[in-house]
């Protein structure tokens, strides 16, 4: 039976190409796939409409995000308060079937009187205020720090509005604790992907690997802790690749001889370097939502070694070879780079990321909600 979903994203889904981006398209995706018209309601800032969502939408509509100091006073979180428009509370009201809320990012509607009718589902892709905090942290610049603790503030009071919510879902199993303890409702739907089978290359790889958007504080932290504490005590060849990477960056990386880098690869030439690699080495300092990269390490690569706070209460980390210091993690590499992937560890990872992680499963989970 064809049911019908407003989904309101908080950019652009196309191209899929970073984070939580990737989660909304292939959820739209396997969504379309699974029998359900969807009218999609696009925040824009940055990105051109795209005809390739027409593919899977039955309609899709697009509003200009706001921007500029002044929304920084409101009392609501930036992230919500440039997330406004009366075109889109008009456009939810032509038709009343459930709606589909992209992060809290998109929920400024969530308690509006007109709201009322309808089944309302809110996608997690954090708990925001912890993942704000954290970047306030991992952040140098005083004036975005002064912003991110800001926003971490107001996020965690307007995170209350969830309670008008009809379901939550859940990007980790962390997550899914959390908000069924202050919510009462939470189900764990991971994270939507490119991938719909294991494809691991058998053999060696000549290389390690760390993937990610090289422009987020969090991944910028974990590049320079591997360049100060763990390549330093390597001669093994390391590519670092991912988007926008800083300057300052860029320069260290072209002074260390084994370590090089590539920026902005297309999504097929990050999958080749991935399935490439001998080492996905993907560690980070921030235990929110569920990692993409962690999945595609998973579902492309060989080896993947990374620490706890990358894969814990993930239902991963039995997949994954894990060091908490740097001691441990130099000696997994230098063990990990002359092993070749074991038959029994691909078959193992098909068992869980190819039932549990399948996108029409999880696709189907939704249909069976609305």
């Amino acid at each position: 039976m064809k049911k019908r979903l407003h989904i309101v994203s908080f950019n652009i889904p196309y191209p899929p190409n970073y984070g939580g981006i990737i989660d909304v398209y292939y959820k739209i995706k396997h969504l379309a796939a699974a029998n359900i018209e969807i009218i999609l309601h696009c925040f824009y800032y940055g990105r051109e409409e795209s005809k390739e969502l027409e593919k899977y939408c039955y309609k899709v509509h697009y509003y200009k995000r706001k921007s500029g100091p002044l929304y920084l006073f409101s009392s609501r979180p930036y992230i919500v308060e440039t997330r406004q428009s009366k075109r889109l509370l008009k456009n939810l009201q032509e038709e009343i079937v459930p709606i589909l809320f992209e992060g809290l990012h998109t929920c400024y509607y969530l308690n509006h009187p007109l709201m009322g009718a309808y089944q309302k589902i809110v996608r997690t892709h954090n708990i925001e205020h912890h993942y704000y905090r954290y970047l306030s942290l991992a952040e140098k610049n005083v004036f975005k720090q002064y912003y991110f603790k800001q926003e971490a503030i107001k996020l965690r009071c307007f995170e209350k509005k969830l309670k008008l919510a009809s379901d939550i879902l859940s990007i980790s199993p962390d997550d899914t604790k959390y908000f069924k303890t202050k919510y009462r409702m939470s189900k764990f739907i991971p994270a939507f992907h490119p991938f719909d089978k294991v494809n691991v290359k058998t053999g060696k790889g000549d290389y390690i690997l760390f993937h990610g958007n090289l422009s987020v504080s969090e991944n910028q932290k974990a590049v320079n802790y591997l360049l100060d504490r763990i390549f330093s005590e390597l001669t093994f060849p390391v590519v670092i690749a991912g988007k926008n990477p800083p300057e300052s960056m860029i320069k260290r990386i072209n002074d260390i001889p084994h370590v090089s880098l590539v920026v902005d690869p297309e999504i097929k030439v990050m999958d080749q370097l991935i399935q490439n690699a001998q080492i996905s080495l993907i560690p980070t300092f921030q235990a929110t939502g569920l990692k993409l990269k962690l999945l595609a390490s998973l579902f492309l690569g060989r080896h993947c070694i990374t620490n706890s706070p990358m894969i814990e209460n993930t239902g991963l980390a039995h997949l994954c070879y894990v060091a908490e210091n740097v001691k441990d993690m130099v000696q997994l590499i230098q063990q990990k780079f002359e092993e070749e992937i074991t038959p029994d560890e691909i078959e193992q990872r098909k068992t869980i990321l190819e039932t549990q992680f399948s996108n029409s499963y999880n696709a189907q989970k939704i249909y069976d909600l609305i």
